[in-house]
């Protein structure tokens, strides 16, 4: 015997001629394959912002309470169906390139929560309008990066690793995040050890946007990456070079760029090449520093600057 969906029946607005008619979508694993609710679900999102006819102002009063209740209920039971669909990826592949870019944002967040994007489905998740990737908990290379040529309105990724170093990604997939996303501002690659100062050039020759950059841990990160950022990016204000080979003339030539009255968050934590130099350069160049750790760079030894940023940090 067929299983009998959980979901009951959701009355909709016809769409003639709607971004969402005709669309085929995936359907309610509950019923075995046989249950509309699913793609009328996410039909109804289309619906929901066709144009309607003006009402009174006490008439739309007397309704709102009934819009609000019928809205969350929707709502639940769209995140009920993206969270079956992210279970059966295999089974409704075909289907998510189809999707709709408001329901696309709300499975690229479900999915990389999830780790669930892979080299293979990326291309099948992403929109020219997607904003926002968060990609740290997901097992990606250089390919993935390679099938973001049509997302131009990219402002933010993280590619971070939590745990341990990330060997997919080099300079050559950031170099074309780079050309395909002119407006990004805030890129994060902690731990992706492969890339070096190529990468970081096409990042500050191309995105002249960027206010976030992490670079944690990055091994083949040098001085000629700092200097770049610091002559190209104006609006940059929280840099993170900590445990990689840079020296006092990377940051010297970074906090004398033309971001230096924007820098308010510098991490340089274990870098084994670093003096006090760098130190008095970043106290000197930086007015607006507020958050500036240097814990763990041994020949960092005047205790009269870690008293002078105790000052500063006050003042501001």
């Amino acid at each position: 015997m067929r299983p009998s969906c959980r979901f009951p029946p959701q009355p909709l607005r016809p769409s003639p001629g709607g971004p969402g008619a005709g669309l085929h979508l995936p359907s309610c694993p509950a019923a075995g394959g046989g249950c509309r609710h699913f793609g009328a679900v996410l039909r109804s999102r289309w619906v929901a912002a066709a144009p309607r006819s003006p009402l009174p102002a006490a008439a739309m009063s007397r309704l709102s309470g009934g819009w609000d209740r019928a809205g969350e209920e929707v709502q639940l039971l769209l995140d009920l169906c993206l969270q079956c669909l992210t279970k059966n990826l295999s089974r409704y592949a075909a289907d998510i390139k189809s999707l709709p870019p408001n329901i696309k944002d709300k499975l690229i967040t479900l999915m990389s929560r999830q780790g669930q994007i892979t080299d293979s489905n990326i291309s099948e998740v992403l929109h020219p309008a997607v904003e926002s990737l968060d990609l740290r908990d997901c097992d990606i290379s250089d390919n993935a990066l390679l099938q973001l040529y049509n997302c131009k309105q990219l402002k933010k990724i993280n590619l971070n690793s939590c745990k341990e170093n990330r060997l997919g990604i080099t300079s050559e997939g950031v170099i074309a995040l780079a050309l395909s996303c002119p407006y990004l501002c805030e890129a994060s690659f902690k731990r992706c050890c492969d890339i070096t100062d190529s990468g970081v050039l096409a990042l500050a020759l191309n995105c002249q946007f960027l206010q976030i950059v992490n670079l944690g841990s990055c091994s083949g990160i040098m001085d000629a990456s700092l200097q770049a950022l610091g002559e190209n990016c104006k609006f940059l204000h929280s840099v993170d070079f900590s445990s990689t080979r840079v020296t006092d003339d990377g940051v010297v030539a970074l906090v004398s760029g033309t971001c230096s009255k924007n820098l308010k968050e510098i991490h340089m934590e274990r870098c084994v090449n670093l003096t006090d130099v760098a130190v008095e350069a970043v106290l000197t160049c930086c007015p607006k520093i507020h958050i500036f750790l240097f814990h763990g760079c041994p020949l960092v030894t005047d205790p009269e600057l870690i008293i002078r940023l105790q000052k500063n940090t006050l003042a501001s």
